[in-house]
């Protein structure tokens, strides 16, 4: 199964690692439990919303473990190059990078907290869920 992780994923997983998005982050980094889709743009987020100051204040790792977290991401991606744009989130047009980075890594579901994307439920045959639904997801037996 692919898989985009929203900003705020990655930051919940850091600010508490026992919730969902921890969960769905150690089952990456662990256990490979899914191929993660990542395009430069969304790189580029996740590592500026970890240095927001009210998000940093919250995370238990250093500025250099940030850095090998955020390395260790990239490593175990599925890159895509950010070619791909769309715009069909109009409440929030920053939103949209993550729709394109699914259909071009041909990913099965997007995952986040935000209420624009959330809204959507589905786009071009992915799916739009929270961290909670995606774990549920995972923890379903395959058959």
């Amino acid at each position: 199964m692919r898989v985009v992780l929203d900003a705020n994923v990655f930051a919940s997983a850091l600010i508490r690692p026992q919730g969902p998005p921890g969960t769905i982050l150690a089952l990456l980094l662990r256990e490979q439990a899914f191929e993660l889709v990542l395009s430069p743009v969304i790189v580029d987020e996740v590592q500026r919303v970890l240095r927001y100051p009210r998000v940093r204040k919250h995370l238990a790792l250093s500025d250099d473990e940030l850095d090998l977290w955020l390395v260790a991401l990239e490593i175990v991606a599925v890159p895509v190059p950010g070619d791909l744009e769309v715009d069909v989130v109009a409440a929030d047009p920053d939103d949209n990078k993550y729709l394109a980075a699914a259909v071009e890594g041909l990913a099965d579901l997007v995952v986040t907290g935000d209420d624009h994307l959330l809204g959507m439920k589905a786009y071009e045959g992915l799916q739009i869920v929270r961290a909670r639904e995606f774990l549920e997801l995972l923890r379903q037996p395959s058959g």
